[in-house]
């Protein structure tokens, strides 16, 4: 979630294309490949992400490799795996490719597109994308980069720019995948590119949602994701999906510097912060078209539930006490979510929340079901559940202690058999608030 750090980029633009490729080599070679070079087809190429950001100086520790051969790269890859102990999982056998799990790396291998690899990197999807660095046959000197499209001019500007039009509509995802990208880089959309993600974006549809839904929630881990899922939003990209355009408006607060304001730690907001975005973008009907975990759509309904009742109780202050232990047991894992969604900081509140033995923020009944079924001859029911949530409401609140040992235990069974008593004489059994 929080920015990593960079080095300098290589490109400049007078260096000499040789020291170009042979800083990038080295930088690709700062950690030693899992695979020996000899072991790779004479014509290998290193191309898509690991090129673009070794030379924009991002390069992450054991980066995801893409190599592009001119053969059989999916029998190439099963024979790399029996030899050198990896594993070997076809990714798309119409296209040939298939991917390497080797020592905790992971090589993808293409079967070359077209009869040049020039050809190959005019049909990707942006030009930063379609650099190509021939992997060197004596081990050390590279070949030249190979830039068929100007993706080194445009990684220079800093600027997104699709290779054609024709080459998005091959993959509707890549309209939602130059958003991700213009993001994650910090980069400009140029211009004529945008137009055809705002042209085309209702054919996202067509691309399952699973798909979708990954790269959104790769935008929304983003530094700056809010910026990115807002741009989708304005692109048209989620109309499909029923998706309120209004919601960018609760995007733009949901910035990596309101996190820190709110009190959230780095591990706090690696998590919290994109589960937020994604709770103000999509609706639980827009997650369930979109394929989502139950789970992602059982906590984002949960956040909006919440969040619309603060709203209308005009606080934390203005939930009752069933309300608010309601709230904190179907929050409680997801809290600082919810803390980024209100209006106003609550740091009191992440203070307690970060206390496991909080009694209101991590609820719990000061005695187990069947203890009581033991002392109060109760059986198991809806009497035993409805007993169990006035306990943890009166401990929650500070009628009983929550703390335990024998007189907290003795205090609570004298509240639990009042509580019975009222109900076997026709009482509610509960607190009103």
């Amino acid at each position: 979630m929080l920015p990593r750090p960079s080095q300098e980029p290589i490109l400049t633009g007078d260096r000499p294309a040789g020291e170009v490729a042979q800083a990038l080599w080295q930088r690709l070679l700062a950690e030693p490949w899992p695979l020996p070079l000899e072991a790779l087809p004479p014509g290998t190429a290193l191309v898509g992400g690991a090129v673009r950001d070794g030379l924009l100086g991002r390069l992450e520790p054991q980066p995801d490799l893409d190599l592009v051969v001119a053969g059989d790269a999916i029998g190439l890859t099963r024979q790399l795996a029996r030899s050198h102990g990896g594993s070997a999982v076809v990714l798309d056998a119409d296209h040939g490719i298939a991917r390497l799990v080797l020592g905790g790396w992971s090589i993808d291998l293409a079967r070359r597109d077209g009869d040049s690899l020039e050809a190959d990197l005019g049909r990707r999807d942006y030009t930063v994308n379609a650099i190509a660095l021939p992997l060197p046959s004596d081990g050390q000197n590279p070949g030249l980069l190979v830039d068929p499209t100007g993706g080194l001019t445009h990684l220079e500007r800093r600027e997104l720019v699709a290779v054609s039009e024709a080459n998005l509509l091959a993959d509707p995802l890549r309209l939602l995948r130059g958003i991700r990208l213009a993001c994650s880089l910090d980069f400009t959309l140029e211009p004529t590119s945008r137009g055809w993600i705002e042209r085309h974006g209702d054919l996202l549809t067509q691309v399952a949602g699973e798909r979708v839904l990954a790269e959104l929630e790769k935008l929304a881990t983003a530094p700056n994701g809010e910026r990115g899922l807002a741009l989708a939003l304005a692109c048209g990209l989620l109309r499909g999906w029923g998706v309120d355009p209004s919601a960018g408006a609760l995007l733009a607060d949901l910035r990596l510097d309101r996190a820190r304001q709110r009190g959230l730690d780095a591990t706090e907001t690696a998590w919290a912060l994109p589960l937020a975005r994604l709770s103000a973008l999509l609706p639980p009907q827009a997650l369930a078209d979109l394929r989502s975990s139950r789970r992602l759509q059982q906590r984002c309904r949960a956040l909006r539930h919440w969040q619309g009742q603060l709203e209308h109780a005009g606080g934390w202050g203005g939930l009752g006490e069933a309300a608010s232990l309601a709230l904190h047991r179907e929050l409680e894992a997801d809290l600082p979510a919810l803390l980024l969604l209100t209006p106003k900081p609550a740091l009191p509140l992440l203070a307690r929340w970060r206390n496991p033995d909080d009694p209101l923020l991590h609820p719990r009944p000061p005695l187990d079901g069947r203890r009581l079924q033991q002392h109060l001859a109760i059986p198991a029911g809806p009497d035993l559940g409805q007993l169990l949530d006035h306990l943890t409401l009166e401990r929650a609140f500070g009628r009983l202690p929550a703390d335990g040992g024998p007189q907290a235990d003795a205090l609570a069974l004298a509240a639990a058999e009042r509580w019975w008593l009222q109900k076997g004489e026709g009482g509610t059994g509960g607190r009103r608030d």
